[in-house]
């Protein structure tokens, strides 16, 4: 990347930043769409604190979701997905990657919406599958056929992912590109970030 790129990057992170003003940024979208990627990026292109919602549910149970899925099964799992993602959004602001199905809770959906601006990061099957088959840590892939539990899943959850503020297509390009991209977007959400600044306080 040219000086002058890397200096329009971060006059957009800038402007990204003064947008979001005192609001939360959260990322929703499916496995392998780049949330905790992509989040930890924009959040050091625009000087916020990231927080993984997976990672702080790990370090409430001291356990890999992994396992809880296999000691509690997933009920037990979204309750305390809830909870975390309830208690990471009364802080900010900051960039908040959050799982797959977080969004698809009716009550962190309105918790989220309510409060914070929302990115859904967008990427098309063959995309998701691309990265996702590469890993073992995706409980809800470790059955058979987990191409058609994926293509299940986009159609479960696409729709709802459609209530989020912001849309940006993630896509097999530099991650730099993706970035800017959202950082773009979020530039303009000014206006968004403040309603949801206004919801919290009324």
């Amino acid at each position: 990347m040219s000086a002058q790129d890397e200096n329009d990057l971060a006059e957009i992170g800038r402007l990204a930043r003064e947008a979001l003003g005192d609001t939360n940024l959260v990322l929703i979208g499916l496995m392998g769409a780049g949330k905790s990627v992509i989040g930890r990026m924009l959040a050091q292109l625009m000087e916020l604190p990231f927080v993984d919602t997976d990672d702080e549910i790990v370090a409430a149970a001291q356990m890999p979701i992994t396992e809880i899925f296999e000691a509690y099964g997933e009920p037990e799992f979204r309750a305390l997905e809830t909870r975390v993602v309830k208690r990471v959004l009364q802080t900010g602001p900051q960039i908040v990657s959050t799982g797959g199905g977080a969004f698809m809770n009716e009550e962190t959906r309105q918790n989220v919406l309510s409060s914070s601006v929302t990115l859904w990061l967008k990427a098309d099957f063959d995309v998701l599958w691309q990265r996702v088959s590469k890993r073992s840590t995706r409980p809800l892939l470790q059955q058979p056929n987990p191409q058609k539990i994926l293509r299940d899943l986009m159609d479960a959850r696409y729709p709802i992912y459609a209530q989020a503020d912001l849309v940006v297509q993630s896509r097999n390009a530099p991650k730099t590109t993706v970035v800017n991209d959202a950082a773009k977007v979020i530039s303009g959400a000014a206006e968004i970030a403040q309603s949801k600044l206004s919801e919290m306080e009324n």
